[in-house]
């Protein structure tokens, strides 16, 4: 355990071989995190995905620079990763906690007529949705 406490270092006392050890680590610790996290978290941009990885980003970055226990860091990274992928997996499969974490879909344009309405509840203006469609289009 000493070997341990030597290579990585603990507090804010890290020499630039503890850190980068931290750092090759953290890398890898990571990747595994996001192929335990799935496709879903990184790949659809919603809201309720997002928290994961500011969470992710936040918890790691502390394990990195010394800020909290290592071990303890990525243990927290890991938790949070499999509690998003547990409730992830629930909320698939019951519809109402589903529109708890995830919300409501709206719709916002049909038939040639946007709905102003849905617009004013998501706090989407017609300019904003026209952005959305070109970014998404990858159009100027």
């Amino acid at each position: 355990m000493e070997l341990l406490s030597n290579l990585f270092g603990h507090g804010d006392d890290l020499t630039p071989l503890q850190m980068g050890l931290r750092a090759c680590t953290l890398y890898f610790f990571a990747l595994i995190l996001i192929r335990i996290s799935g496709r879903r978290t990184f790949g659809t941009k919603t809201a309720y995905d997002h928290v994961v990885v500011i969470l992710l980003s936040a918890i790691l970055s502390r394990a990195a620079v010394g800020d909290s226990p290592y071990w303890s860091t990525v243990t927290a990274g890991f938790v949070i990763v499999s509690l998003h992928r547990l409730l992830a997996w629930i909320s698939s499969r019951y519809h109402t906690l589903g529109r708890l974490t995830k919300g409501k879909e709206m719709l916002l344009y049909n038939n040639c007529r946007f709905h102003h309405d849905n617009m004013d509840k998501c706090l989407i203006s017609e300019r904003d949705l026209n952005e959305s469609v070109r970014l998404t289009a990858n159009t100027n």
